[in-house]
């Protein structure tokens, strides 16, 4: 009995080190895939000491504003260009850590069935702010419905359009109300994450940007904390076997891994 007793405090004594080192990490995400590869990363990161809390925002200004500000200790939504332009604008001190997953963008419509449809002076929603609606006219610049003027990079806007053949009216809301937009508009550019979120299938979009470039996805933490082993063992977590699978089978190619 006393061997028994001996025995069941050693192992309790073992436990509590491990149990001390379960990390809360609050990571910001946007709905849809995003917080779906999280789900996935979960259970691999737990094994590995962190207690991953996912946390869903609606739009892409406020991720940053609260990894900034400590409410959150990662984030994992925007790609590269997008991070630095916010980094640019509102001074916050985060770094990207690891690349993750690229979402190529997609044009939709409800009203046509391709964009040779869409009708002089239509109407294409696109997103407001910088880099994502960069991207949009990039997108239309590749599939050569505009021109827009030399070296602009990666953050070209509406009035860096330099021929419209179609006179398309570009028309710029929130990235997040893009999908919703497609009831009031011939096409509308919209963010994969937030075009499944829709209902929206990848494979019907009517323009889809190809796979290349800079807009493959981060994950961010504050700088003073890039280095911390916590981060490591996230990265490792995310950009793993399991969950690259994961993502193969649930997307079926709407989301590329980076790994």
């Amino acid at each position: 009995m006393l061997r028994t007793l001996t025995l069941a405090v050693l192992l309790t004594a073992v436990s509590l080190p491990a149990l001390a080192q379960n990390q809360r990490v609050r990571v910001g995400v946007t709905p849809g895939p995003h917080a779906q590869i999280l789900e996935a990363v979960k259970p691999i990161a737990a094994k590995k000491g962190l207690d991953l809390q996912i946390v869903e925002f609606s739009d892409y200004v406020v991720p940053n504003e609260a990894l900034s500000s400590g409410e959150l200790e990662a984030n994992s939504f925007q790609h590269q260009p997008y991070l630095d332009n916010q980094k640019a604008d509102r001074g916050y001190k985060i770094e990207s850590v690891a690349q993750t997953v690229n979402f190529p963008m997609g044009v939709y419509s409800k009203r046509h069935k391709s964009f040779d449809a869409v009708p002089a002076g239509g109407a294409v929603a696109i997103p407001n702010d910088p880099t994502n609606g960069g991207r949009a006219l990039l997108l239309l610049q590749d599939k050569g419905l505009i021109k827009l003027k030399p070296n602009v990079g990666f953050k070209p806007s509406v009035a860096d359009i330099t021929e419209n053949p179609k006179r398309l009216r570009i028309i710029e809301v929130d990235a997040a109300q893009t999908p919703r937009s497609l009831d009031d508009v011939d096409a509308a550019a919209v963010n994969t994450n937030y075009a499944t979120a829709a209902g929206l299938k990848p494979s019907d979009a009517i323009l889809k940007e190809e796979p290349k470039g800079p807009y493959v996805n981060v994950i961010a933490v504050r700088s003073a904390d890039k280095d911390k082993p916590w981060v490591a063992s996230l990265v490792e977590s995310y950009r793993s076997p399991e969950v690259k699978a994961f993502i193969e089978t649930k997307f079926s190619g709407a989301v590329l891994t980076s790994w």
